[in-house]
């Protein structure tokens, strides 16, 4: 007689290889989220409803988190944080009846009788680990899409900004079981701890060198993965652009966050007949926005700072390469060490094999370069890793066909900077280097699902029977019909 099926979860150490010191938090979660599976599709946007209140309500804790982290502007916390977070949130509320309904698909003449649909599952226990340049947003932002899509989640938050982390923790706290959404603060041995468990997804937000080490760890248990990553993203004004609205955004765009975002411009290719007026515009949006010197821009409440003294002489040591290599100021360049503020810095004349030009930059320097023609700066993009954006700054319709068709990129956005993040029917993420697999709205329910496709058929009835062994000449010839026709 043959041993009865266990209805109980295989222990963990079915799975790793060995001890580990969350295995008893992993355990529970696994354990619970066959519970979440069975749940319907009104009980995950109770959940959702639950978070997005929780957000509205401690808007200004957000707040707070973020400024004492990195000295973040409220109002760059509201527009950067917790606009785009509610906005995931509510858009997954509305659209979860439909994503998580199954999907009826036609049938092919040569299955007539059967019928195929596709139906969504909770991948099950995911983990997510969240950057601390958009800590809030970048953890709440896969928070959402896994709980529509019914898992378990495990929270690892970026321990450079541990006040926001902390806000994390307790939203969790307040908010879900243990066994539901967990949030697990520490540093890389934390994070290297949780990539040995056996996940059945990763979403991890970071640098591509760590986004290498978190896809080995998840090759060991086949894990699912999702790799939002960052690279050089350009922007390329050409000769037909509004060079004031141009300016404005690219301003924008590089310096919020004090430029530590993963799609900021990285750096600038303008058509060099209008060089000289785009500079000078962007002096003038940097004026506007921050100040007229740079005492003024310190002292202003619209710039962040760069979040800690590795990152600070990071940055320094870019701008120290640049300049002894030749590089111009061309606005900017003061810095203060004791407040890791560095005022908005822009760079011409920059020299190849200068490291602002190799390294992402993650900070407010930009480094401008000029191309005659269209092909050349096509081709110094293409010539690079693919980016995770590309902005194209043009009122010419042949001129941003030809940019977009040209240059490979995780995504794009034209006379526009950054704000592609934040529209949530369109999928986000790199190509390569830059990332793997993509997010918000949809995309992101189904990076945490897996898509189960069904076929039916009709009970004693197949028109496959008609191949069945034995391989006669008139299976031959219906075999000759179905490969000629079918």
């Amino acid at each position: 007689m043959s041993a009865p099926v266990s209805l109980v979860a295989p222990p963990l150490a079915a799975f790793a290889a060995a001890p580990n010191r969350f295995a008893t938090e992993f355990a529970a979660l696994r354990a619970n989220a066959p519970a979440l599976r069975a749940e319907d599709v009104a009980a995950r946007r109770r959940r959702l409803g639950r978070l997005a209140d929780w957000l509205t309500a401690n808007q200004t804790a957000i707040q707070q988190a973020l400024y004492q982290d990195f000295k973040k502007p409220p109002e760059e916390t509201d527009l950067s944080e917790i606009w785009p977070s509610l906005t995931e949130i509510r858009h997954s509320r509305r659209k979860l009846k439909r994503w998580a309904a199954p999907r009826r698909v036609g049938t092919p003449l040569a299955l007539l009788g059967t019928k195929g649909w596709v139906q969504p599952e909770p991948k099950g226990v995911v983990l997510i680990i969240a950057p601390w340049n958009y800590p809030f947003y970048l953890a709440v932002d896969p928070l959402a899409s896994a709980i529509a899509a019914g898992n378990a989640v495990v929270i690892k938050p970026a321990e450079q900004t541990p006040t926001t982390s902390a806000l994390l923790r307790r939203l969790a706290e307040e908010l879900f079981q243990p066994n539901e959404v967990l949030v697990l603060e520490g540093d890389k041995d934390v994070a290297s701890e949780l990539l040995r468990l056996p996940w059945n997804h990763i979403f991890f937000t970071g640098s591509p060198q760590i986004g290498k080490i978190v896809m080995r760890a998840a090759a060991e248990h086949l894990s699912g993965l999702t790799l939002e990553l960052g690279g050089k993203s350009p922007a390329i004004v050409d000769d037909t652009a509004n060079l004031r609205d141009a300016a404005e955004k690219i301003v924008w765009g590089k310096f919020i966050n004090a430029g530590q975002t993963c799609v900021a411009p990285d750096y600038l290719l303008v058509q060099r007949s209008v060089e000289a007026p785009l500079l000078a515009e962007m002096r003038q949006a940097i004026t506007r926005f921050y100040g007229p010197d740079n005492e003024a821009i310190k002292a202003s409440k619209s710039f962040a700072r760069v979040v800690n003294a590795h990152h600070f002489a990071r940055l320094a040591a870019l701008l120290d390469d640049a300049e002894t290599r030749g590089a111009t100021v061309a606005q900017g360049g003061s810095r203060d060490e004791r407040q890791c503020y560095i005022e908005p810095t822009i760079l011409t004349n920059v020299p190849a094999g200068a490291t602002v030009l190799e390294e992402e930059i993650f900070g407010p320097l930009l480094p401008v370069l000029t191309f005659e023609r269209l092909p050349e700066a096509a081709a110094y993009v293409n010539a690079r890793l693919p980016p995770l954006a590309q902005y194209v700054f043009t009122t010419s319709p042949a001129n941003r066909r030809y940019l977009l068709d040209t240059v490979a990129a995780g995504g794009a956005a034209v006379n526009e900077t950054i704000i592609q993040l934040a529209h949530p029917d369109l999928p986000f993420g790199g190509v390569g280097n830059s990332g793997l697999g993509k997010a918000h709205g949809h995309a992101g329910f189904l990076a945490f699902s897996n898509e189960k496709s069904v076929l039916q058929q009709r009970v004693g009835f197949t028109g496959i029977k008609q191949f069945y062994p034995p391989y006669t000449g008139r299976v031959r010839r219906l075999l000759g019909l179905l490969l000629k026709y079918l």
